[in-house]
């Protein structure tokens, strides 16, 4: 873990932007419970949209909630990392 600055141009709960200092454009930062909810809404959806997309469509779909799945797997190794819980239970995730 490091420290450094970063500038905070909104700090609005749960979609707070800021700049890392090695970055020329600001990000979002999304809490992990936030994202984690993303993740199983975007599973909903892809099992919703499955039939009715066409495999195009169902494959960007996919994509994009294998990326938030993605993001959320990273957040989780980093956490563990760091011996810090979870800000959600896995339980309901199987």
């Amino acid at each position: 873990m490091r420290i450094a600055t970063v500038e905070i141009l909104s700090d609005q709960s749960n979609a707070a932007v800021m700049r890392h200092p090695e970055r020329r454009f600001p990000g979002i930062l999304v809490q992990g419970d936030s994202l984690h909810a993303l993740c199983l809404q975007a599973d909903l959806v892809c099992a919703a949209a499955k039939s009715s997309l066409t495999p195009e469509a169902y494959g960007e779909a996919n994509d994009l909630r294998n990326k938030l799945w993605g993001y959320l797997s990273h957040y989780k190794v980093v956490l563990g990392e760091h011996q810090l819980p979870l800000p959600f239970s896995e339980q309901a995730d199987a």
